[in-house]
């Protein structure tokens, strides 16, 4: 199992378990920057996922690629506490 196999398998156990999640965001376009804030999993798709974040008291979603976990853009806290 490659490690974008296995990023994408843990994203969808927490999908299925319990999709309320702390992410760190950290990218220039567009400009997002979250340290450990709460967001819920709303999808996730064969190449991405979606969550829905609220730091500016609106609800906003996001569409994060895999590849962005591995890559360090994207950090979900509960990722780090099942290794």
């Amino acid at each position: 199992m490659t490690s974008l196999e296995a990023i994408r398998s843990k994203i969808k156990g927490l999908y299925k378990s319990n999709p309320n999640i702390h992410v760190s965001v950290s990218t220039s376009h567009p400009r997002i920057c979250l340290k450990n804030e709460p967001a819920v999993l709303k999808g996730v798709y064969p190449h991405i996922f979606q969550i829905e974040e609220r730091s500016s008291g609106v609800p906003k979603c996001h569409t994060i690629q895999y590849t962005e976990v591995i890559t360090k853009q994207i950090e979900l806290v509960e990722l780090n506490d099942n290794e």
